[in-house]
């Protein structure tokens, strides 16, 4: 196996993994776990053989068909990919497990078919170096993720799971639009291509290709669940299984990675008048869409539904530090999008845990009945709540002070500390208001009739939980690489030459 290799292999695993899922399935659940976890496990164990070579700094093109860009379709792999594809596969495994140790995966048919899948359209959408590939693996992950989200059934379930099917159809056609104008004014969908082209461009066309800029923009808005595109989140995160809600946790961060990776190339400083398009609508929209959150987050009526926003939060957080649009602020915003992507999903868990324990009572923010290991459960909580919300000395603290260091060059640096800072006030507050309700405000009167504590579940709630404090003490070597991966993102020529330059191969390479 040769380097270039290795971004189709990383695509080809999962669906590997989905066929033989498939065809195990006759032999009962007990096989289709044991082909899951193993796919999903060799898939963690490429992904940070992946991150270690691509943290060189060279890119690995890999060439469908053996032919060259912009003729063919390219898969491409560098750092940020390298990234986001580890981070979907920790929480994949993780979430795996959960779904096992908590049988949620025997509650509907094709669960780990689906799983698979997923994991294919996740990846195939980190590497694909072309637009049209990435419409085409969008629609894969989402069909998977359609069939997961209503996985065993429920009304609310599949009351959410409809306005996520709506709505993301609809992003799915406003897609096509802008790729096929995109593609009638360009002659290319090649990501490297493309951006040649759009600094070249003659300005009786750059209204046209400005449009298509911002219609791509409002469909990456709707994966990312941005103001006013995000009301489908809530309902859907908060109804889903726990499993697949902390696997979801990267899924809005396909939207954000979609933005830096897309946006950010096509219209770099190398796109003349075009430069910038989207910087100061992404900023704007995410300090509206952070302002929602909190308010969301603070008239939750049920801890899942508070995780949902704080996931909706965290991504405004990120789109805040995308459209601030600077080196510094993107390597902020990577850091901050690792731990917030790691604690979002751990919360999920950790919500899930605690409704088990609570019985009929589950997780509405309502006084209910002493739970058995509330000192256990309640110091879980805590630490995952401070972690999320940015209290010190966790690492969601660190990702907001960095985020708003850069926050320093912009214009709109006044508004941007404000709404950071009063939003996360907010959020502390409402956090602590929950955890007063659940832990402190019991009827002993009330008869208990909660589960068994799943240790299994928990310990692997803990795992994620505490990938804050490891991102706290490894902050140094983290930023480092966060920074690593702004810059190569922000030196597009490198990535234009690496994707246009790379040779078909020849026999006896």
């Amino acid at each position: 196996m040769t380097l270039s290799q290795l971004p189709i292999l990383l695509i080809l695993l999962p669906l590997l993994g989905g066929i033989l899922t498939l065809f195990s399935r006759p032999k009962g659940i007990p096989l289709q776990r044991v082909v899951s976890l193993i796919f999903t496990m060799a898939l963690l164990l490429l992904s940070i053989y992946t991150v270690t070579i691509a943290n060189s700094g060279d890119y690995s093109v890999y060439l469908l068909g053996n032919w060259t860009a912009p003729f063919g379709i390219v898969m491409v792999l560098d750092k940020l990919s390298s990234l986001m594809i580890l981070l979907t596969s920790i929480l994949a495994v993780i979430a795996l497990a959960y779904a096992i140790s908590q049988g949620t995966d025997k509650k509907g048919q094709h669960f780990h078919v689906l799983y698979q899948i997923q994991l294919f359209g996740l990846n195939g959408a980190f590497l694909t170096g072309d637009l049209f590939n990435l419409f085409v693996f969008f629609e894969v992950l989402l069909l998977a993720s359609y069939g997961l989200l209503l996985h065993g059934g429920g009304r609310l379930r599949t009351k959410g799971g409809l306005h996520y099917v709506v709505i993301n159809l609809v992003g799915s056609s406003l897609f096509l639009f802008a790729v096929g104008t995109l593609y009638g004014i360009l002659g290319t969908l090649n990501i490297a291509d493309m951006s040649t082209h759009i600094a070249q461009l003659d300005s009786a066309h750059q209204g046209i290709v400005a449009a298509a800029g911002l219609l791509l923009l409002v469909v990456f808005g709707i994966k990312a669940a941005i103001f006013p595109l995000y009301l489908w989140l809530p309902s859907a995160y908060a109804n889903t299984s726990a499993a697949v809600a902390a696997l979801f946790a990267i899924m809005t961060k396909v939207g954000l990675y979609a933005i830096i990776r897309v946006h950010g190339t096509l219209f770099s400083e190398q796109a003349s008048a075009l430069a910038g398009l989207h910087a100061e609508v992404v900023l704007s929209l995410g300090l509206v869409t952070l302002a929602m959150a909190v308010l969301g987050v603070f008239a939750s009526r049920a801890l899942k539904e508070q995780t949902a926003f704080l996931i909706l939060a965290s991504v405004a957080t990120l789109l805040i530090g995308i459209g601030i649009n600077t080196t510094e602020a993107l390597a902020a915003t990577l850091y901050y999008l690792i731990h917030s992507t790691l604690i979002g999903a751990g919360l999920f868990l950790v919500a899930d845990i605690i409704a088990r324990a609570r019985g009929s009572y589950s997780d509405r923010l309502r006084p209910g009945a002493p739970m058995k290991h509330a000192v256990v459960l309640g110091s879980v909580f805590f630490i995952t709540a401070i972690a999320i919300v940015g209290m010190p000395p966790l690492s969601g603290f660190i990702g907001k002070v960095m985020i708003l260091e850069a926050a320093l060059s912009s214009t709109l640096s006044t508004w941007i500390y404000a709404i950071i800072l009063i939003g996360s006030l907010l959020m502390i507050m409402a956090m602590a208001r929950s955890g007063s309700i659940i832990f402190y405000q019991t009827d002993t009167s009330l008869d208990d009739d909660s589960e068994k504590l799943n240790i299994r579940a928990l310990a692997l709630a803990l795992v994620l939980v505490l990938a804050s404090p490891i991102l706290v003490i490894a902050a140094g070597p983290i930023s480092d690489f966060t920074q690593s991966v702004a810059s190569q993102l922000n030196d597009h020529q490198a990535y234009i030459d690496a994707v246009m330059g790379q040779p078909a191969y020849q026999g006896g390479e």
